[in-house]
């Protein structure tokens, strides 16, 4: 008659029950494994955890979110970005792009000192959120980001710890961050355009001489002259780098109009309030 026996019906649901608890124990350990490989495992406080369920990112970044094709497949252990940051020179750029992660990701958000770092003001122990009650629960995430307050001369992010060279530098950092929210432009010369901007915040902006600054800012203003935004029609990392550079250097007090809208218009999306609290 087709009928399934009982006793096979619960030695099938048995079954499943044990592949998944065997799932969530894999996902443990290839987590756990990932810690022990990492150079800096020999953290001394764990501040912070949080998980931002996933929702709708903002309509500004239209680009894929698909993990598997960005970075491989995941085979059911958490992706681990580890960053390195001195805490005497926060990266702006970064929490303002962990923020954009959270509403497009699950992400397990991670703060640790390490032992070269003495004391680290309590803004950036609590920088990434407050801790998850479910933080244990690695398997729950897509996404783990860990930052690490750390005595380095040059922030520098780890990701597939076993397998990748460290990046280096605040710039490329967000450069690959970004990238996980939306793919640079398509064409060559608007992509260029981006890149350019990023470098001119990072390397002139918040680092250059005070004749450099000047000369950006009366570039920022002749660029926001002929559109809304640094690199095109619609806001990008060139905008989140260069606003964070402003904040960081003290540039935004002396500005001129284009600059002092096109900060306006920044703000009005919300994205940089984490940057801005380390300010104060």
């Amino acid at each position: 008659n087709g009928d399934v026996d009982p006793a096979v019906k619960a030695l099938e649901a048995r079954q499943d029950e044990i592949l998944r608890k065997l799932y969530e124990l894999k996902a443990a350990v290839e987590g756990l494994a990932k810690t022990v490989t990492t150079p800096d495992a020999d953290l001394d406080v764990t501040v912070s955890s949080s998980l931002s369920s996933q929702s709708s990112s903002c309509a500004i970044f239209k680009g894929t979110t698909n993990l598997d094709a960005l970075l491989g497949e995941d085979l059911g252990a958490l992706r681990d970005i580890v960053i390195n940051a001195n805490p005497a020179q926060p990266p702006l750029t970064l929490l303002v792009l962990h923020g954009l992660l959270c509403q497009r990701y699950r992400v397990l958000s991670t703060v640790h000192v390490h032992s070269s770092v003495s004391s680290v003001p309590p803004q950036l122990l609590s920088c990434l959120g407050p801790k998850h009650a479910d933080s244990y629960a690695r398997h729950m995430f897509q996404l783990g980001f860990t930052l690490i307050w750390k005595d380095v001369p040059k922030l520098e992010m780890k990701f597939s710890v076993c397998n990748m060279c460290p990046i280096e530098g605040e710039a490329n950092v967000a450069r690959f961050l970004f990238k996980l929210l939306a793919p640079y432009p398509s064409d060559p010369a608007l992509a260029t355009l981006v890149d350019s901007w990023v470098d001119t915040g990072f390397y002139q902006l918040a680092d250059g001489s005070t004749k450099e600054r000047a000369a950006v800012l009366r570039a920022l203003n002749s660029a926001l002259g002929r559109g809304p935004w640094l690199s095109g029609p619609e806001f990008s990392l060139a905008d989140i780098a260069c606003y964070c550079c402003l904040l960081q250097n003290g540039s935004a007090s002396s500005i001129a109009a284009n600059v002092q809208g096109w900060m306006k218009s920044c703000e009005n999306l919300g994205h940089f309030g984490p940057a801005k609290l380390l300010l104060k």
